[in-house]
């Protein structure tokens, strides 16, 4: 399969984030159809990334390429869908970005079209560092599956994983960055307050957080050993509140995008 033009309904950040790592690596297709109900958004991307073709509100245009995605909430996609399905095209591959929507539920929104793939996108993909889980419906022969995967793989990790995980992964993979980044960015801040010059803090912060992902998960320490490693604890007294909010707030969150 050759991938010739790519179809975004919905313009927003994860359209943005993946348009971006094709383009910074160098693969983008001949056409890239970009629709959005808010021309704002759409206007702000295409002054971005002027190789789109805007499609205003007129979601059958990107509905009728070679694969679409479709960035949308679960809210509203299922009305897109039913809106677009008769412009999209038997051969069309379609990828839902959302979670709680099975293959089977958009199949049926789509009048049995079967070439369906759901992919729970990831925010570092736009450094090409992604983590995007993907499941695919068994309508897809090896040759597509092959090609998406190979396009993919511009966004970082695409591996390809049981369609009852994808939650699990939106949950802990997609939204995980956010747990930390603002941490980070405080580390960050407070490292300058220091004397730490920028480059000086990012080096130092960049290595600590490869580091320590590596010593959690590629040592052959337990958890309590790696958490024993230093000794010092200046945020101790509040762990057991941190570690209640990610229980409570995050099984929540899953048991929500799972009904």
């Amino acid at each position: 399969m050759q991938i010739d033009s790519l179809g975004f309904i919905g313009g927003g950040r994860i359209t943005r984030i993946m348009l971006a790592a094709l383009e910074r690596a160098g693969k983008l297709p001949a056409q890239v159809v970009v629709s959005d109900a808010n021309s704002e958004v759409l206007k702000d991307l295409h002054r971005d990334l002027p190789f789109i073709e805007p499609a205003g509100e007129d979601n059958t245009r990107p509905a009728a390429c070679d694969v679409l995605f479709v960035s949308l909430h679960p809210p509203v996609l299922a009305e897109a869908l039913q809106n677009v399905k008769t412009a999209i095209k038997p051969n069309t591959i379609v990828v839902s970005l959302a979670p709680k929507l099975t293959l089977s539920k958009l199949s049926a929104m789509l009048d049995r079209h079967a070439r369906i793939v759901r992919m729970i996108p990831n925010a570092p993909s736009i450094v090409h560092e992604g983590y995007n889980p993907v499941a695919f419906s068994r309508a897809v022969p090896k040759g597509e599956k092959k090609a998406l995967l190979e396009m993919l793989s511009v966004f970082g990790q695409s591996p390809e994983v049981p369609e009852k995980h994808l939650e699990a992964y939106a949950v802990i993979a997609a939204m995980g960055p956010t747990y930390f980044w603002f941490q980070w960015q405080a580390l960050f801040e407070l490292a300058r307050s220091f004397g730490l010059g920028d480059a000086e803090a990012k080096d130092a912060l960049t290595a600590m957080i490869q580091g320590a992902a590596q010593t959690m998960f590629s040592s052959s320490l337990s958890p309590t050993e790696v958490m024993d490693l230093v000794p010092v604890k200046p945020l101790a007294a509040d762990e057991d509140t941190i570690r209640d909010i990610y229980r409570t707030r995050l099984t929540a969150l899953y048991e929500k995008l799972k009904g």
